[in-house]
């Protein structure tokens, strides 16, 4: 008898699952997409909309800010709780527990009729709604063979959770017109029960229950809830209230740090902890989690730049639908070429071309005028949306396969890292951008005004000029020259405020050419690496 056939026959493949129905995996599908579209429009109708909020809450836009705060605190933390309380109960009850609880709070926000109450639901919708990304993540994934999660799933995934706060300022207009809040209101709630029946009728592939949650992990999670969520509030309300004129802001950074500090001590020392610090804390996560960081920092002008540029000008929502579309186009786009030519080891090509679009529209964007408005800013704008579906998809492909490598334990890790990195990042990234608005606009005005003096030439024949052009409307002289010097001072405060968010994108531009030479860098020294060792394969997953 041959050797051959004295070996005994190696164990035969676990069988592919088989195939699911065209018409149920579009089913799921849809249900990631309308799970995706909820938690993102959701957050989105907040941040377009908080002086509508202000309006029928009978409230100031500084009170109103605190509405964004009270949806983001929870949003920043709780899904490093999240994959544990899943893994622990089951898949099944995570999901329709946490939907129950989402509609719940959509419904009692139809309700709301002061700032106290409006806070409460905010914080209770920003708790409720963490759920939905890893819902909609699920969903996406559930019909798919293992090449296509990646490849389709994840992208598609990110595309529509990224693309909602845009979104939302396109649909914002239309929905409020004359009857103020209620019909977004509406919709959010009509969304949150779709889910839910899409969830009730759509199951998803039950993992095995594991008792994972251990009492450390509630003192290292309210640690660290505490830290983020005081960052958060520190972000916001920074450049509201202006950083060093409120003392409480830096007493809530200082202790918000120092929590965070020693939740990480803990951590450090821990037989079984919640997050793997040493792991994090590698040269190779630390370089992820910086390219993460700063692409989104880079990607905040699009939230906080633009935006609000436009509403210092004068331009109402409404005439902003169309660029935000233009930009839900774009990301949209930018998600079907992830689809098309992603690939483990293409993440530098793909985060250069993100970086060159970055780069380009913050250039176009860095020339704006008293006269710009969102038509022109049009080519510039998608050029960002595009760019930043093109780093998000491989960026946390990378993390992922990273993650999985090292065993499923290291996944949370990794899941924290992402999506802190683009919740407390937005959020940071925010704040700083505002604060240099608020300086940078400052110094522009202090400039104008000492160049814009009354005994000068030219600002002597202007005022004569809107004198000349007030006198059918004031008849008393007095009044004519008065309103004239206000309008004069009107104008310089806006040009003071366009100059500002010029020097904010030729900084994002400076910040991304930066970016794009230390990218160019590390390829360069991966390849030469390689060239001199070539028995060894080059690090993959480099990037940014």
């Amino acid at each position: 008898m041959s050797a051959a056939e004295g070996q005994s026959p190696a164990p035969a493949a676990p069988p592919a699952p088989p195939a699911m129905p065209l018409g149920r995996a579009l089913a799921y599908v849809l249900a990631g997409a309308m799970l995706a579209l909820s938690q993102g429009l959701g957050q989105g109708f907040v941040s377009a909309n908080v002086q509508q909020f202000a309006g029928d809450l009978g409230i100031s836009a500084t009170d109103a800010s605190w509405l964004m705060a009270a949806y983001l605190v929870p949003r920043s933390s709780l899904p490093l709780l999240l994959t544990k309380i899943r893994t622990q109960f089951g898949l099944r009850r995570f999901a329709e527990f946490g939907i129950i609880c989402y509609v719940t709070v959509a419904f009692g926000s139809v309700w709301i009729e002061d700032l106290r109450s409006a806070v409460v639901m905010q914080f209770l919708a920003g708790v409720t709604s963490a759920p939905l990304s890893t819902l909609a993540f699920l969903y996406f994934l559930e019909p798919l063979s293992r090449e296509w999660k990646m490849r389709l799933g994840l992208p598609l995934a990110l595309c529509l959770l990224m693309m909602g706060p845009s979104l939302a300022r396109v649909i914002s207009p239309a929905l409020i017109g004359d009857g103020g809040l209620m019909r977004i209101h509406l919709l959010v709630l009509g969304m949150a029960l779709v889910s839910l029946v899409l969830v009730y009728r759509l199951r998803l592939t039950p993992v095995p229950h594991e008792k994972v949650i251990r009492p450390m992990d509630l003192l290292s999670f309210g640690l660290i809830a505490f830290g983020f969520g005081g960052i958060t509030v520190g972000a916001i309300m920074g450049p509201i209230h202006w950083w060093t004129a409120t003392p409480w802001i830096g007493v809530l950074m200082a202790a918000s740090v120092a929590a965070v500090t020693a939740a990480l001590l803990i951590e450090t020392h821990r037989a079984s902890p919640l997050l793997d610090i040493r792991w994090l804390m590698s040269p190779a996560m630390l370089h992820l989690t910086g390219t993460l960081l700063l692409f989104r920092l880079l990607l905040t002008e699009q939230s906080t730049g633009a935006p609000r540029m436009f509403q210092v000008l004068g331009v109402a929502p409404g005439q902003m639908t169309t660029l935000f579309a233009v930009i839900c186009v774009a990301s949209l786009l930018g998600g079907l070429a992830c689809v098309a030519w992603i690939k483990p080891g293409r993440e530098p090509q793909f985060h250069f071309v993100a970086l060159v679009l970055i780069a380009a529209g913050a250039w176009m964007d860095s020339h704006s005028t008293l006269d710009t408005r969102p038509e022109q800013m049009l080519v510039s704008q998608a050029m960002i949306g595009f760019a930043g579906m093109l780093f998000m998809p491989p960026a946390m492909m990378v993390g992922l396969m990273a993650a999985l490598k090292k065993g499923p334990n290291y996944l949370l890790s990794f899941l924290i890292v992402f999506l802190s990195t683009q919740s407390i990042g937005g959020v940071i990234g925010g704040g700083l951008f505002n604060t240099l608005v608020n300086w940078r606009q400052a110094f522009h005005l202090q400039t104008l005004t000492e160049q814009i003096r009354a005994t000068s030439a030219p600002v002597t024949a202007e005022i004569a000029q809107r004198i000349t052009a007030l006198a059918p409307q004031l008849p008393d002289m007095a009044t004519r020259r008065a309103q004239a010097v206000v309008q004069i001072a009107q104008e310089a405060s806006a040009q003071a405020c366009v100059m500002a968010y010029n020097d904010l994108y030729f900084l994002i531009f400076l910040a991304s050419l930066a970016a794009l030479a230390v990218l160019l860098l590390h390829v360069g020294r991966d390849r030469l690496s390689a060239r001199l060792s070539p028995s060894s394969a080059p690090e993959s997953g480099s990037s940014a």
